[in-house]
């Protein structure tokens, strides 16, 4: 752990590998910071759409970037999720549908956007006030924080994937077929694997960690296990 900065766990891994769910259980559990990587990129990809910005129009995103004002703030009642703030605006719910699905995929492959927005995801994980910090993405121990005191990668059978995903949207009252959710997952994951700029693969030194029929309790006890043996291992459990 490099001294006097927060403790940095990074949660890499493609879409509906329970990336989400673990980063949030996890950070609750420890009392460390949540950045949802994910959600940022895909409120770029919101705003940029509301601008008539084209996902690929490089000078039009670099100019955009500047005036966006994106942070996380506590959820609206306990036991949900943290919410994305733009500006004032809560932009939670209008971020997570297909189409921003494929936005977020999209703008992140833009090196303007991955670069306008590195700064951002290491001051959020930084702030002093942070004991720790867990973020999840595509890229998190790779780029963001190659340096991470713990690292992981999450994966999960496709099916498996695309069932939770699938079963995310019906909650949210969203008629889709399972078959084309698992289509728009094959895409992303080839976009995601295939870009030139931050290409989702796990890191050489990050735990992989297979979530397929596993319990989303017993996941964050097997990060949480490594997490806490690594935290106490860095002399840190006395620093707060």
């Amino acid at each position: 752990m490099t001294t006097g900065r927060p403790f940095i766990v990074a949660i890499d891994g493609p879409a509906g590998a329970g990336k989400s769910s673990a980063a949030r259980a996890l950070a609750a559990q420890l009392g460390f910071a949540l950045v949802d990587t994910g959600a940022i990129y895909r409120t770029v990809a919101l705003a940029a759409r509301r601008a008539g910005i084209a996902f690929d129009e490089d000078t039009a995103l670099e100019a955009l970037l500047p005036g966006l004002r994106i942070r996380f703030a506590p959820p609206a009642r306990a036991g949900e999720a943290q919410r994305v703030l733009l500006g004032e605006e809560d932009v939670s719910g209008e971020i997570r549908t297909p189409l921003l699905s494929l936005g977020a995929s999209a703008v992140s492959a833009r090196p303007v956007v991955r670069a306008g927005l590195l700064e951002l995801q290491r001051r959020l994980a930084l702030a002093p006030e942070n004991r720790g910090a867990v973020l999840e993405g595509r890229d998190i121990g790779t780029v963001v924080f190659p340096d991470a005191d713990a690292k992981f990668f999450l994966t999960a059978s496709p099916e498996e994937r695309a069932r939770r995903r699938h079963a995310e949207l019906l909650s949210r009252g969203e008629s889709v077929a399972i078959e084309e959710v698992l289509a728009e997952q094959t895409r992303r994951d080839r976009d995601d694997s295939s870009r030139a700029i931050a290409p989702l693969r796990a890191a050489p030194d990050a735990v992989q960690v297979d979530t397929t029929g596993v319990p989303l309790a017993m996941v964050v006890e097997r990060l949480s296990g490594e997490v806490v043996a690594r935290f106490a291992a860095a002399g840190a459990g006395g620093r707060r």
